[in-house]
């Protein structure tokens, strides 16, 4: 069972960055209704100490300490307009922002973060805080991208063996709290170019009914857990896994896939497939920790 899934079944509760920005300003707005869906608290968090380059630059002074404590507001005040029935509890914390997120999150909170903050370049499409925070969680991140649209009724979750099982029972508690139906996408590779080797696969067909099977199967145990979910698998054979899961979001409320952390590879390194979706998709993206 992840470790955001208490033993009822329910998803826990939610913990949002802000740094003031536009961008954090549609994080919060985005975990509010999160956290009403779930009927769960809400703690927003603002860290002083962030590896963004914040205005104005915190020195401790008090100045500097009503800023940081007027973001805060503003983020609770909207809260506040949007799902009164919230419970909202705000933190100002003088640490670096992924320390402070996982912190607050502790072992069962799913954290949402902005696609990038007040120092963030029109081409950097993901800010080192996302990307930190995704690549060390233990529990579940949301990067809040794309525009703000009318929800689609779809959780969209990438499938590729029994190690994603974690990250389809988040996408399917994260779809019956919305009333929405799942989609899982599992997706193969075909090398082309492959010479003298292409005598080896003559029947792509039966290759293709074979990778369907086994992402059936892989997605068997969700289908017995949550019976009353209306859930399709799609097996799609593509060149790219990243760019079919990016096709694949479009008109999805919410793309879910199991973080691959590459062997050897910094605290902070996240795998190719799971990197690129997190810089290209067009919707929110939440990032689970496979199993």
């Amino acid at each position: 069972m992840n470790g955001n899934e208490s033993a009822t079944g329910r998803l826990g509760p939610v913990v949002v960055g802000t740094d003031g920005s536009r961008q954090a300003t549609r994080a919060v707005l985005w975990a509010a209704d999160e956290a009403a869906a779930r009927g769960r608290p809400l703690t927003v968090v603002h860290a002083t100490g962030s590896e963004q380059h914040s205005y104005p630059p915190f020195d401790g002074s008090p100045t500097a300490l009503d800023e940081a404590r007027r973001v805060l507001d503003d983020a609770a005040a909207r809260v506040a307009r949007r799902r009164p029935d919230v419970e909202t509890h705000t933190w100002l914390s003088r640490d670096k922002a992924p320390r402070s997120l996982l912190e607050a999150a502790g072992a069962d909170a799913t954290v949402i973060v902005g696609s990038r903050g007040l120092g963030g370049f029109s081409g950097l499409l993901l800010g080192s805080v996302g990307l930190r925070t995704a690549a060390r969680a233990r529990v579940p991140v949301v990067v809040v991208r794309g525009d703000e649209q009318s929800p689609h009724g779809v959780v969209t979750a990438a499938a590729r063996d029994d190690g994603d099982l974690g990250a389809l029972r988040h996408a399917a508690l994260t779809a019956r709290t919305r009333d929405a139906s799942l989609t899982v996408i599992g997706v193969w590779m075909f090398l082309q170019n492959i010479g003298s080797m292409a005598t080896m696969f003559d029947d792509i067909g039966a290759m293709a009914a074979s990778e369907a099977e086994a992402t059936s199967r892989t997605v068997e145990p969700i289908r017995k857990e949550f019976p009353e979910l209306d859930i399709t698998v799609e097996t799609v054979k593509a060149a790219s896994a990243a760019g079919a899961l990016v096709e694949a979001a479009a008109g999805t409320d919410l793309l879910v896939v199991g973080a691959r952390r590459p062997a050897h590879a910094p605290l902070f390194a996240l795998g190719q497939v799971t990197h690129a979706v997190l810089h290209h998709a067009p919707c929110p993206v939440a990032v689970v920790p496979r199993t």
